[in-house]
């Protein structure tokens, strides 16, 4: 008998404030949609990471004189590995000597430029040391502490490409996050004033149940299920945005990244993931909302 009796009044309730629940379900979309596409944006920087382990690296060329005296790496050389091994941000410290730095040379150019290989005598280059770092997203850091460094002649790495790429990615994230914080609020007070307009509109109603002995949260529940038909409503809405933004949209715009393999492709089966997620805080937050808001302003 109450089941029935609830469901009426649950649907007589949305058809009631039917603009005001369009509303809510509108704004909860967007809200859960932005925040699941920071959510989208944070999962493919994370699996994007390890694409960028091969930049992870740093190549520190010996000053040519110390490579010289020193190819053992036993005396000033070896001082200059201890700073460079003591340095923040450096995981691991690997030491060519000037024979290894040319045999490497060779392999690498002797088949695309044999001409260079001839041209480039034995000594021509000196000892190396590959610093692999802890962070790629500090490399620039890490290249500020080496020049500090004495005896090194050059340092080459990549980093700055790693660090605006992930800058990018952290910007959007971010960007998307501001965005779904600023809805949610908008939603949180969108389900409050829903809550208190219907609560206000059957009053009477609700006084007649109070007095032939209704129990409080019978008298609440229907308002808690409206505001979570409308938020789960407003999920699915959400989830559905995604699924098409992802196939009409950034498929497109990020083809060409996908192509070069510089990010990691977001699925159908990532925002699928999101999903249950994404409809379960929509519940929840409207529940709380709808049931603090009847607490605190309908007390009889």
């Amino acid at each position: 008998m109450a089941a029935p009796f609830i469901a009426s009044e649950v649907a007589q309730g949305l058809r009631r404030n039917l603009s005001m629940t369009l509303a809510m379900i509108i704004t909860t979309a967007v809200a859960l949609g932005m925040l699941g596409a920071g959510l989208l944006v944070a999962m493919t920087a994370s699996a994007s990471q390890a694409k960028y382990d091969y930049l992870n690296e740093f190549r520190v060329y010996v000053d040519r004189s110390i490579s010289t005296s020193d190819p053992d790496c036993t005396g000033e050389c070896g001082e200059i590995r201890e700073q460079l091994e003591a340095t923040p941000g450096v995981a691991s410290v690997e030491y060519k000597n000037p024979r290894e730095t040319y045999a490497e040379f060779v392999e690498l150019f002797a088949s695309t430029d044999p001409v260079l290989v001839e041209s480039t005598s034995p000594d021509a280059l000196g000892s190396r040391f590959t610093l692999t770092l802890t962070d790629p997203t500090r490399a620039e850091v890490v290249a500020q502490d080496l020049a500090e460094v004495a005896g090194i002649e050059i340092v080459q790495g990549q980093g700055e490409l790693v660090e605006r790429v992930f800058s990018v990615l952290d910007g959007v994230r971010n960007a998307a996050f501001a965005i779904a914080v600023v809805q949610l609020l908008a939603t949180v007070l969108l389900i409050a004033n829903m809550t208190q307009i219907a609560a206000f509109t059957r009053r009477t109603a609700l006084g007649i149940m109070r007095l032939v002995g209704a129990s409080r949260w019978y008298t609440e529940l229907p308002f808690v299920l409206e505001a979570v038909i409308a938020a789960v409503t407003g999920a699915l809405l959400a989830v559905g945005g995604l699924l098409v933004a992802k196939n009409v949209f950034l498929d497109r715009v990020l083809v060409e990244a996908y192509r070069a393999n510089l990010v990691e492709r977001i699925t159908t089966s990532d925002i699928l993931l999101l999903a249950p997620g994404l409809v379960v805080a929509g519940a929840v937050v409207s529940a709380l909302t709808a049931w603090i808001t009847l607490r605190l302003t309908v007390r009889h």
